[in-house]
């Protein structure tokens, strides 16, 4: 049996069978669903594609959003990386292009794959592709990765909430970063508990981040939180694998973003009536969006 429920269960099923994070919930999904284990991976397949192709779309096309907040800086971004023209050099600004990409296409109401959530869909792909494509990973061995990020995401979901309007944006792009900076750590050979500590880091980093979307359209702040989701994810990655262990274990952390998401306010969860949203040019935004 392959079932798990916390990452403590994750840890025990990897070293009990000698198998990385992505096995376990192959194994985990096989028996869930009865799908054979071909047909799981062919699915993650194909959504490995519309994460390539939403990367594509984003980075050569001045893509538009529907509230018209947003568009085309993804490509914007991308010129000045082929131009050689970034402070934070060239695999972070990749990985923050490709997530701000899928983010724009998303907002353009265009196709994504929406893991956890279309908000914050762009920081796993942004991370995972760009670092992929840098060190020559195989498109089997990314597709393990996302296995992997999956099984980040199942744990949070059972412990806590993906949803921004539950527990705020930490628990959309703050998961979708933990997912990514785990299935980093398996994609660069990491262990299992390194991948638990990446998880760790990435959501201890943005936990409390609230949701607070402009005229409650997912464009404004959405769009550079995945940005930074992405960045992010890629620094825990590297921290975990240097041996860096996160003195708080990964499900207290989970269970510490269930505790901050039930106490923030509703306002600061994707009402658009807090934050940001009821800044002066928040409101103004709205206001001109209904004229």
């Amino acid at each position: 049996m392959y079932q798990f429920s916390s990452g403590f269960e994750l840890l025990e099923l990897t070293k009990k069978y000698n198998i990385p994070i992505s096995e376990v919930v192959i194994n985990y999904e096989h028996e869930m669903t009865g799908d054979s284990k071909d047909t799981l991976i062919e699915k993650m397949a194909s959504n490995l594609d519309v994460m390539r192709k939403s990367i594509e779309r984003g980075l050569k096309e001045d893509v538009k959003s529907v509230g018209g907040f947003i568009g085309g800086d993804a490509k914007r971004l991308y010129d000045k990386i082929i131009n050689n023209f970034t402070i934070s050099g060239e695999t972070v600004s990749k990985a923050v292009a490709s997530a701000v990409a899928v983010s724009e296409v998303n907002a353009a109401m265009g196709k994504i794959v929406a893991a956890p959530t279309a908000g914050s869909s762009g920081v796993i792909p942004g991370a995972l592709i760009t670092i992929a494509r840098k060190f020559g990973k195989s498109d089997d061995e990314l597709i393990k990765s996302l296995f992997t990020s999956s099984g980040i995401g199942i744990i949070i979901a059972k412990n806590a909430t993906l949803s921004g309007a539950e527990g705020g944006c930490q628990a959309e792009v703050g998961s979708a970063s933990a997912m990514a900076a785990a299935a980093l750590v398996e994609l660069m050979g990491g262990s299992p508990e390194e991948a638990l500590n990446a998880a760790s880091f990435a959501i201890m980093n943005l936990l409390g981040l609230v949701c607070d979307p402009v005229a409650g359209l997912v464009e404004v702040p959405c769009v550079t939180r995945n940005a930074v989701g992405a960045a992010n994810a890629l620094i825990c990655a590297d921290l975990a694998l240097s041996g860096m262990r996160s003195i708080i274990p990964f499900d207290d952390v989970v269970s510490a973003m269930d505790s901050v998401g039930k106490a923030m306010p509703c306002a600061l969860k994707e009402t658009a009536e807090g934050g940001l949203a009821k800044t002066a040019t928040g409101i103004k935004l709205k206001m001109n969006m209904r004229e």
